[in-house]
């Protein structure tokens, strides 16, 4: 393993961890504001666009709220909050991302609220456009940054789910 030894006896991310880390962010944040920007002057709020049929189409959505729409008109609150997570995800990879695959799922996750937090302050929503389902059923309009807090979190189940089961197997 690369990397310091951390306080809580964990590894801390050597410099390879921490350029996939903050490259990943980066590129996440820069890849959501440029295709928000580039829908946001191309299409009409609320007016679906079909990419393939009804199954996939772009429809501008402001969301004032969080996850799927939950405690709309919260702007301020979420900003301040999304300020605390993003210092929560920095301290947490610098004190215990053990592997590459965390700190990319870390990484994907600081992008994505990076990117949820500039429209929050900036337009005092969200801006989705992503909208997929079947005929009337639809799923939950998203964005690039949604998909990227998504898929980290998943990967970091997996990884807790698997670090789980290979310290059991470990042990016994």
């Amino acid at each position: 393993m690369t990397g310091a030894p951390g306080l809580a006896g964990g590894v801390r991310p050597g410099r390879g961890h921490w350029l996939a880390f903050g490259g990943l962010a980066a590129a996440v944040f820069v890849a959501d504001q440029l295709l928000k920007a580039w829908i946001v002057a191309g299409f009409e709020v609320g007016v679906p666009v079909d990419l393939v049929g009804s199954y996939l189409r772009i429809t501008i959505s402001h969301n004032t709220g969080a996850l799927f729409g939950l405690f709309r008109d919260q702007a301020v609150l979420f900003a301040l909050f999304s300020l605390a997570v993003i210092a929560f995800i920095v301290w947490y990879h610098g004190r215990s991302s053990r592997s590459a695959l965390q700190s990319i799922a870390l990484g994907l996750l600081l992008g994505g609220a990076l990117g949820n937090l500039v429209d929050r302050v900036r337009l005092g929503y969200v801006v989705d456009f992503v909208d997929m389902g079947l005929g009337s059923w639809r799923f939950y309009t998203y964005n690039v940054a949604d998909a990227a807090i998504t898929t980290a979190i998943l990967l970091l189940v997996v990884l807790a789910f698997w670090s789980g089961r290979r310290a059991g197997t470990a042990g016994g």
